[in-house]
């Protein structure tokens, strides 16, 4: 399989769209309980590889990014190693549900659609989502928006957002990625993009000071996946993160790929439970 490195605007990382399309189409079902995975000693971690600073592979092919240092905190818990399986966005809850990996530290906002396919753990990052667009674009309300091309990533919460809350004549693109989509926007393809929080930043990377938020859509939390019903993958997960959030690493991970501190985690989200019945 071949892995080109190419540049983005976060630096030098691997491009992983033939290599999701590949794992997609082409790896057998992997489906290990926890006592498997155990006895294994490997977890296999669907993660996206191309959404820094979130989950990304770097030039030399390592895996990177928040979700990646707290799936290496989780798989040390269980002394174990673990295996990254780099996945698009559209392709997360697919290769879950279908047995290709154990479980998902991949940038998954939790929501009651989702939850009916997955079963989330407890909250462990917070997600903020605008609509980014030009300076000098005026777009003061959704309304704005009517006969402009808005680009969101594909399958994402940013596209049902988006889509729900658009005006009538609004045109809605839809990318494989979030560097797709950001790319779209720098190159005139859409006139403003729907994303997460660090968008401006990675923008600002390729283009100083010309692009802002303009609108909130919403604010959302993280949770990582497992399937419906597996108690055991699930119970870890929550055991695990529960005693990792209040430490001083969890801190210093948040610190590091966030540059912020943590926010305070709901107890419940309608519609999304973090146990396993």
């Amino acid at each position: 399989m071949a892995i080109r490195v190419k540049e983005t605007l976060f630096g030098r990382v691997l491009s992983v769209a033939v290599v999701a399309a590949t794992l997609m189409g082409g790896v057998q079902a992997h489906a290990a309980s926890l006592k498997e995975a155990l006895e294994q000693k490997q977890v296999v971690i669907g993660i996206q590889g191309d959404n820094p600073p979130w989950g990304f592979i770097d030039s030399t092919g390592q895996q990177q990014g928040f979700d990646a240092d707290v799936a290496k905190a989780f798989v040390k818990s269980l002394g174990v190693e673990a295996k990254f399986v780099p996945l698009a966005i559209a392709n997360r809850i697919p290769a879950l549900t279908t047995g290709k990996v154990d479980v998902l530290f991949s940038t998954l906002v939790m929501n009651a659609e989702r939850a009916k396919a997955i079963q989330y753990s407890v909250p462990y990052a917070g997600n903020d989502n605008a609509l980014v667009a030009p300076k000098d674009r005026p777009i003061k309300s959704m309304d704005d928006l009517a006969g402009l091309k808005v680009g969101v990533p594909r399958s994402s919460v940013v596209d049902t957002a988006t889509t729900k809350m658009a005006p009538a004549g609004t045109q809605i693109l839809r990318f494989d990625d979030d560097a797709a989509n950001i790319q779209a926007l720098l190159s005139g393809q859409v006139d403003a993009v729907g994303g997460n929080q660090f968008y401006v930043g990675r923008l600002d990377n390729a283009r100083p000071g010309a692009f802002e938020e303009k609108l909130k859509l919403q604010v959302f939390f993280n949770g990582a996946g497992s399937r419906l019903g597996e108690k055991d993958w699930n119970g870890a997960l929550n055991t695990f993160l529960k005693g990792f959030i209040p430490t001083p690493e969890y801190a210093a991970i948040y610190q590091k790929w966030l540059h912020r501190d943590a926010p305070k985690f709901p107890d419940a989200i309608e519609g999304v439970p973090f146990e396993a019945p």
